[in-house]
Parts: C-alpha cells; sequence; structure tokens
C-alpha cells in the first residue's frame, strides 16, 4: 500500500486530501496539532488514516513524527508529502506588528522547509529505500503569483513557497524526487463562516480603514461562492499519481481571467484596477 504524508489534516482542504487519499487507497499519515483532531481522524478513517501530532514551527516534533512514519515503513518509501499546514495573517503592511509577520512566515514559509527535511530522505532524497523515489506537493496559492492589499505577509509566505519549491525541484533532480506546487484561488471552506467577526480594529483611525471593510466584504462573498475543497484534493491527487505532472497546478473558477489574465496585465493597470475597487487611489 502507497503511503502519503499530509500536513494540516485536521479541517478544509488537509481534510478533504485526506477523505480522497484514502478513498483512492492510500495509507494516509495525518498530522494535526490537538489530540482530539488526532482522535477525530482515526474514528473516521480508521486504520486508513495514522495521525502525527506536530506544528510546522516545532522542530524536534516534526523530526520525532519523521521517525515514526520511517518505523512503519520498514525500508519502503514514502510515496508523497503533502504540505497543506498554513495561516493567512492580514492586515496593511504599515500596520501589520512585526511579531505577526515572522509567524506568518515561520508556519508558511520556515515550517514548510523544516518538514521537507525532515521527510526527505523518506522520499528516496539521499536514502536507499525499496520503490520508486516520492513526490512533495507543496500547497502554494494564487497568492503566491499575484498580490494584494491587506494579504502583504500572506503574498510573501506564498510568494516565498513558490520560489523555494523552484529551487528544490531542481535541486532534488539528482534523486528522482519531484516537487509540484498546488496555487488554489478562494475556496469554500468553514473560515468564511467566521470572517465577520474578523477584527479590523488594526485598520481604524488609518487610511485603510474603509478599503480593509471593502476588502473583507468582497472576500466574504468570494469565498462563500467558491467551490469546496475537493476540489483542491483532486489537483493533489493528479499532482500525486500523474506519471509527468506539470510543476503548477493552478485551482481556480476561471482559468482565463482569475490567473492567466493576471499574468498578461501590465502591472500598473492591475494597480489602479484593484485600488480602484477597493477606494484606495488618492482623492
Amino acid at each position: 500500500m502507497k503511503t502519503i504524508v499530509v500536513t494540516g489534516a485536521s479541517t478544509g482542504i488537509g481534510a478533504a486530501c485526506v477523505d480522497l487519499l484514502v478513498e483512492e487507497g492510500f495509507l494516509v499519515f495525518a498530522s494535526v496539532r490537538k489530540e482530539s483532531d488526532a482522535a477525530a481522524l482515526a474514528a473516521r478513517h480508521g486504520a486508513s488514516v495514522v495521525p502525527l501530532l506536530f506544528d510546522v514551527t516545532d522542530d524536534e516534533a516534526i523530526k520525532a513524527a519523521a521517525r515514526s512514519v520511517e518505523a512503519r515503513l520498514e525500508g519502503e518509501t514514502l510515496a508523497g508529502l503533502v504540505n497543506n499546514a498554513g495561516v493567512a495573517v492580514p492586515g496593511p503592511l504599515l500596520h501589520l506588528p512585526i511579531k505577526d509577520f515572522r509567524r506568518q512566515l515561520e508556519i508558511n514559509l520556515v515550517g514548510q522547509l523544516q518538514v521537507i527535511q525532515a521527510f526527505a530522505p523518506l522520499l528516496g532524497a539521499g536514502e536507499e529505500r525499496r520503490g520508486r523515489p516520492g513526490r512533495i506537493v507543496n500547497m502554494s496559492s494564487v497568492a503566491g503569483r499575484f498580490a494584494a492589499p491587506f494579504l502583504g505577509a500572506y503574498n510573501a509566505s506564498k510568494f516565498g513557497l513558490e520560489g523555494l519549491s523552484d529551487a528544490l525541484r531542481r535541486e532534488l533532480m539528482v534523486y528522482g524526487v519531484d516537487v509540484i506546487l498546488i496555487e488554489p484561488g478562494i475556496i469554500a471552506t468553514p473560515i468564511w463562516d467566521k470572517a465577520d467577526d474578523t477584527d479590523l480594529r488594526m485598520f481604524e483611525g488609518t487610511a485603510y480603514a474603509a478599503p480593509g471593510r471593502r476588502m473583507l466584504k468582497w472576500l466574504v462573498g468570494e469565498g462563500r461562492a467558491a467551490p469546496g475543497p475537493e476540489v483542491v484534493a483532486q489537483a493533489v491527487l493528479r499532482a500525486l499519481t500523474t506519471p509527468r505532472p506539470p510543476v503548477r497546478i493552478p485551482v481556480v473558477r476561471n482559468r482565463f481571467t482569475d490567473y492567466t489574465l493576471r499574468s498578461l496585465l501590465p502591472a500598473r493597470l492591475l494597480d489602479r484596477l484593484t485600488s480602484r475597487r477597493l477606494g484606495l487611489l488618492p482623492k
């Protein structure tokens, strides 16, 4: 039975990935941060899922989890590592506390590399194992290709993950380990049900108060109308099983308007269109 590690598996995209991979016959090692989430995964999937308890910022816990997976593999190659765990820290960059910016990068960028370094030997990077080399699937975002106001910290983490993944893919060619990026747009998850309670105090008393409210209203509307996490899970399955997957797999409602067109338009034009929509143009 092929084995996969999925991080951030308690809800949303991670949970959808676990569901689909189990359905497809994989044994899934699924990382969560809480004992209650581990118990829920075990109850839902039984022996098809082995919960792992770690936070992607806890290097020692990650290494301990990798050792436990290695023991279960008994010399077999890990077929895939799905780096899904992540958070979004919103706010205008001029007023975002630096500790929050650092936290964003620690989880979404540094944490991803810590997980990769711990599990790469099990994928066949620098270590002789039985079976073909595995694959790394990194959960990026359309926000890793196109920046948006008030998501600058998140953009920085995902732009960084894109560059890290490209460099890593070229470095790991010597071992036959592939690296694929999944780039979802806005996806319908339970987070949007709580978005109306978002704390906007950081915006108040600044030029960003009204634009911040407009941005939140737009995001909530888009989020509630977006496709569910199952479409992202399908993209992950494609990345893990297609003989020669593309290095980037966008998951958007309209490939041309939501992805391709943005790369074709001049940056200054995109600046003005975005700023006009949010009320950020100078008066």
